[in-house]
């Protein structure tokens, strides 16, 4: 009987994402797939050969193939298997998902932050972010429209520190380099003072700590 119960709910919580992982995985291309595309000439060879795969659609709607789209596309269709996983998803493997998204989306910030002090244009900015690192749009341009005074550093500081997912780690950086984090101007300096991507590597410490205490709480082989 006790056997019968423990059937009936093994994996009750994680079954349907495990098979939808697995299902994924048998799409993934082979060696002989591989050693097909090694064979093409052309890029229209390429998207030929890619119709006898799981891949077969992903390319439909293109009618000139560029290594560029190509990889867009491929990524597009991560993308896409992500977000659709994780929305079927529970606790923690929710929680592990958004952490592999978080990666991401400290790239797109440092992205959006680099590119707004050089004077870069928002649209082109944002089209050069990784899709799975997206949240709101609308805080994401709000991290480019601050305005070059006290007053707009004090906006970039709320935005960037209260309204995106990897505010926490912005605030614990910020922290560090500032005493005094509540005058405005201060943001401005370490944002000017501290290189990006001593920035950038640091906010990428705090994530991997954050992560791994997350994965050792779970516990399990693979923790």
């Amino acid at each position: 009987e006790a056997l019968v119960r423990g059937m009936t709910t093994y994996n009750m919580q994680h079954g349907f994402s495990e098979a939808l992982v697995r299902g994924m995985r048998s799409g993934f291309l082979g060696d002989a797939d591989y050693h097909h595309l090694t064979q093409c000439e052309t890029l229209e060879d390429v998207k030929m050969n890619l119709q006898e795969t799981d891949y077969d659609q992903f390319l439909s709607e293109v009618t000139v193939v560029t290594p560029s789209i190509i990889q867009q596309k491929a990524t597009e269709k991560m993308v896409t298997e992500f977000q659709y996983m994780r929305a079927h998803s529970v606790e923690p493997l929710s929680s592990f998902l958004d952490f592999i998204a978080i990666e991401y989306m400290i790239e797109n910030v440092m992205l959006l932050l680099k590119g707004t002090l050089s004077g870069r244009d928002v649209n082109e900015l944002m089209e050069q972010c990784h899709p799975l690192g997206m949240f709101k749009e609308s805080t994401m341009r709000l991290c480019t429209t601050f305005d070059n005074s006290p007053k707009g550093y004090s906006d970039l500081y709320q935005t960037v520190l209260v309204e995106t997912p990897v505010g926490k780690y912005f605030s614990e950086i910020l922290a560090e380099k500032s005493a005094m984090l509540e005058n405005a101007g201060e943001v401005r300096n370490v944002l000017e003072e501290v290189e990006i991507e001593i920035l950038k590597n640091s906010l990428m410490k705090l994530y991997l700590e954050d992560f791994y205490y997350f994965c050792e709480e779970i516990g399990g082989e693979t923790a």
